[in-house]
C-alpha cells in the first residue's frame, strides 16, 4: 500500500521498502542487502568499499547518538562540492539551515524502518537524490550510510510512473532550492 503525505515542503510517498531511483540508488541498495546477516542490518566492516568504488564519492557515513546529535564519521571527496566543505568529523549542525534539512532527509526514518528509505528533491536548478542506509553499530550511537548526488535538472531518473508503482518505493519531490 502506498501512502500519500503532503506537508508544506514535500510530497512524500511512502510504503514498506525502497528500491531506488537512479542506478547508483540501486547499486547501493542490492550491496546493502547483500551484505545483510540474515534479518539483521549489516554493520559498517560488512560494507565492501570495493564493491561501491564508482559511487564512493558520493558517499558519507554519518552517526547519530543518542541525543540526536549527527557527527560525519566519514565524507567522500565529491560531498565538499555539495557542503562546501569537508565534514568528516564535523557534526551536520555545523552546515547552514538549508543544507542540514537537506541532508537530514530520512535519517530518522531510516532508523525507525530500519531499511533503506532515499527519494529525489526537483530543486529550482538541480535535483538531489538521496538514500540512507541504516547500519548495525556496536557503539552507543547508531549508524547511517548515506548517498548524496546532485543531478541536473534536465537528467531524467529511471521513471517515477515505475517507481510509485512498484509497492516498494519512497519518493520526494518538490523541495525548493
Amino acid at each position: 500500500m502506498i501512502r500519500r503525505i503532503t506537508t508544506g515542503v514535500a510530497m512524500l510517498l511512502e510504503s514498506n521498502s525502497f528500491s531506488g531511483l537512479t542506478s547508483a540508488q540501486s547499486d547501493l541498495i542490492k550491496h546493502w542487502y547483500d551484505s545483510q546477516s540474515g534479518f539483521a542490518l549489516p554493520r559498517r566492516e560488512d560494507i565492501d568499499p570495493g564493491a561501491l568504488r564508482s559511487h564512493l564519492a558520493s558517499l558519507s557515513i554519518v552517526e547519530v547518538a543518542e541525543t540526536g546529535q549527527v557527527k560525519f564519521r566519514l565524507a567522500g571527496s565529491g560531498l565538499r562540492s555539495i557542503l562546501g566543505k569537508e565534514m568528516r568529523g564535523r557534526f551536520l549542525s555545523d552546515l547552514d539551515q538549508s543544507l542540514s534539512d537537506m541532508w537530514s532527509l530520512g535519517l530518522s526514518s531510516a532508523l525507525e524502518r530500519g531499511r533503506p528509505v532515499g527519494g529525489l528533491i526537483e530543486r529550482h536548478k538541480d535535483k538531489h537524490a538521496w538514500l540512507r542506509l541504516p547500519l548495525r553499530s556496536a557503539a552507543t550511537g547508531v549508524l547511517i550510510l548515506c548517498h548524496d548526488t546532485i543531478l541536473p535538472k534536465s537528467r531524467g531518473v529511471e521513471t517515477f510512473q515505475n517507481k510509485i508503482d512498484n509497492p516498494f518505493s519512497t519518493i520526494v519531490r518538490n523541495i525548493a532550492a
